[in-house]
């Protein structure tokens, strides 16, 4: 068994760093040929340098998920490209409220469901009548902190949760198109993102504490997992949420 994606195109959503960086290297090792994206050219430029230099075939292009018409741009962008789009990696995300959830404002709900969720529904919106050519392959990478609640992270918990729904939805409508969608559900990642929790000893160790493995994932090793849902060794996979978070959803329960 072989994850091969050497006939495969993907976009990778919140390419410029962490588990979309990640995946984006990972898939570029397997072959596929991959558009990265995120709100910074600059910075998508050095990491396509970077996957380009190892013999990968990358191609750089800025898009905020909020914005329509960029996402709309990045789709004809590939497809002008490469000829089309096999895989869709929605990755992008925001948190900008840490704390209690009646703390937060209208603003923060905004901006986090904004992206987080209808940000992946814009985008997969877009990519439809590409991944339908053909078959293809959406992966929606949403958190173990939408399957339970974790303090001062409400806002995030629920748009989370929200990712985890339309997953199911899309999987069901997109069936007929010959499109599967899947979401990825990491626990706590160590990436920039989640500076907020492992740079706190209090909030690090309790995450520590919550998780059997005693430690969070490093980007790299959910890669396995969104390599094999980008191939066509999961065909008869749709609809479902697989848990990558070290044992934390069956271990001791959210932590204090």
């Amino acid at each position: 068994m072989s994850f091969d994606l050497s006939d495969k195109v993907a976009i990778i959503t919140g390419a410029s760093r962490g588990i979309g960086r990640a995946i984006a290297e990972a898939y570029a090792a397997a072959g596929a040929r991959v558009v990265l994206s995120s709100r910074t050219q600059e910075t998508l430029d050095a990491v396509a340098a970077d996957i380009e230099a190892a013999g990968g075939t990358a191609l750089p292009h800025a898009a905020h998920t909020g914005d329509r018409a960029a996402i709309q741009q990045l789709v004809e962008t590939t497809v002008d490209t490469f000829g089309g789009v096999d895989v869709l990696v929605n990755n992008a995300a925001t948190n900008p409220h840490f704390g209690p959830l009646l703390t937060a404002e209208e603003g923060h709900w905004d901006k986090t469901f904004d992206v987080n969720v209808k940000g992946y529904w814009r985008t997969i919106q877009a990519c439809a009548p590409a991944l339908g050519d053909g078959g293809g392959s959406v992966i929606n990478v949403a958190s173990i902190a939408g399957e339970q609640p974790f303090p001062g992270m409400g806002v995030y918990c629920a748009s989370k949760a929200a990712v985890l729904m339309l997953t199911e939805t899309l999987a069901a409508e997109l069936a007929d198109a010959d499109i599967r969608v899947n979401a990825m559900v990491p626990g706590f990642v160590k990436t920039k993102f989640s500076k907020a929790i492992w740079d706190n000893e209090r909030f690090n160790e309790a995450v520590l504490r919550a998780t059997p493995q005693q430690r969070m994932a490093e980007p790299e090793e959910l890669t396995g997992l969104a390599c094999y849902l980008a191939s066509d060794e999961s065909a008869f996979v749709t609809g479902a949420a697989l848990r990558i978070d070290g044992g934390l959803r069956v271990g001791t329960g959210a932590a204090p």
